[in-house]
């Protein structure tokens, strides 16, 4: 039996179809209209909000209290005020002298400073430690830090004393050295000290710098007035106060127009247990690779004053002219006199005119002889190092003074110690660490290049 809705509707949806196919244009209008009409009444609706422009404007006005301010007069007597001032210890320093040099007004401490054994002890009859106060604004010690070098080369050692409430109480500290890399250029007027005393270049810097160049560079006679120089050095720290140099990084010197340049470089270990005992070892080379280390120095002494070269000379005390088969350094008595090389005491004691002496034979008929020595620390048949020293200059056997007589012979035959230094080979970096020292190369000539322009720019 049919359903007569389902049956109704049908008949409509058939109606509707046929109407549709009879007159599609007029009932597509009368659809269009009624689209258009609806939007024509959705415009007009949206045009019946009010314009914002004649909406009333109402002001309203409220009191607001203020917040109070403070006293900052008395906020800031409230805050405590800590003042800090550091100085170096002098040979002549009492408690009270110290103490009154860093401003600090406090009894206690002072009595505390000369009652304690180890603020007595790296504190006072000491010079040129470094030290830091801290003080209230009451001048009190709140806290002292002292600072020393320790005998291992990357730590120093620091005393600390502090106010408690029970009192003053002292401790000794060991901490890592900090090191900072410090530039420096110079230009030789008269010597090299002159300088870098000028240059405010320290001591320490400058013998080294005379080493790393001693195979290439007489500095007792090849230098100019007019010669440049320009180093790269560290600064060892601790607490932000400097302590003491370190080791020359990199460094430039231009004597008589021709340029010699240095950096320090150490093979990088392999990691493996065959790596050779080179491995790790550092020197200085030059920035293509050449290294610095000469099978002998061009001096026994770090640095001194040549006083008789290898020559005709008059001599002082047989009163003649007569071949002079060495050179003469003058120096204090007691100045350490090193090998030139790496050898075996072939003798050390009393001969004749030489005095105390020492003979190094250094293999390959080369023998070097160090005399008039005020002592002598090596013994017959000892293994002796380059730069290892061998007793101290003095002025025994025929000296009219303190000096060091130096020989070089070569199959017994006498030679100028001077050349013999420049000849000896010198020997590349291994392939294997190029890469990593051509970088480190490049490095250094532009902090070489900075050096030097600092020098051009204060001379401007």
């Amino acid at each position: 039996m049919n359903n007569p809705l389902i049956y109704g509707g049908n008949a409509l949806l058939a109606a509707a179809s046929q109407t549709f196919q009879n007159y599609p244009k007029r009932i597509t209008a009368v659809i269009a209209a009624l689209m258009l009409g609806g939007g024509g009444g959705a415009f007009a609706v949206a045009n019946f909000a009010p314009d914002a422009s004649e909406l009333p404007v109402r002001e309203v006005q409220e009191s607001v209290q203020a917040l109070p301010v403070p006293d900052t007069d008395n906020l800031l007597a409230f805050q405590p005020l800590n003042l800090f001032r550091s100085e170096l210890t002098r040979s002549s320093d009492t408690a009270d002298t110290l103490l009154k040099r860093m401003g600090v007004d406090d009894p206690a401490a002072a009595a505390f400073i000369r009652t304690d054994a180890s603020a007595r002890q790296v504190l006072l009859g000491r010079s040129g430690r470094s030290v830091t106060a801290e003080t209230n604004d009451n001048h009190g010690l709140l806290k002292l830090s002292a600072r020393w070098n320790s005998e291992d080369d990357n730590s120093f050692k620091r005393l600390v004393i502090e106010s408690t409430p029970g009192g003053f109480v002292s401790r000794v500290e060991s901490a890592p050295l900090t090191a900072s890399s410090q530039l420096a250029s110079g230009t030789i007027q008269t010597s090299l000290f002159a300088a870098t005393d000028e240059a405010r270049i320290p001591d320490a810097v400058a013998i080294q710098v005379a080493e790393i160049f001693s195979g290439d560079i007489d500095f007792h006679r090849a230098l100019r007035k007019g010669d440049r120089f320009s180093v790269v050095y560290e600064t060892l720290e601790g607490d932000g106060e400097p302590l003491r140099t370190g080791r020359v990084l990199s460094a430039e010197f231009v004597n008589n127009g021709k340029t010699f340049q240095a950096m320090w470089f150490q093979t990088p270990l392999t990691g493996k247990t065959t790596a050779t005992a080179a491995a790790g070892k550092g020197g200085y080379y030059t920035l293509d690779g050449q290294s610095l280390r000469r099978a002998y120095l061009a001096s026994p002494m770090e640095f001194s004053r040549l006083t008789s070269g290898f020559q005709m000379r008059f001599h002082p005390i047989l009163k003649t002219m007569r071949a002079h088969l060495g050179v003469d350094y003058g120096a204090p008595t007691g100045t350490p006199v090193r090998s030139v090389g790496d050898g075996v005491v072939e003798y050390a004691g009393t001969q004749g005119g030489y005095g105390n002496v020492v003979f190094v034979n250094h293999g390959k008929q080369h023998t070097t002889v160090y005399a008039h020595l005020s002592r002598i620390d090596v013994r017959k048949g000892q293994s002796v190092s380059q730069s290892q020293n061998l007793g101290a200059v003095g002025a025994t056997g025929w000296a009219t003074g303190p000096h060091l007589h130096f020989e070089f012979r070569v199959n017994g035959e006498h030679r100028d110690p001077l050349t013999l230094a420049q000849q000896s080979e010198a020997v590349p970096v291994a392939a294997s660490a190029k890469p990593v020292f051509n970088k480190m190369a490049s490095e250094a000539r532009v902090a070489l290049a900075a050096a030097s322009s600092m020098q051009q720019a204060s001379a401007q």
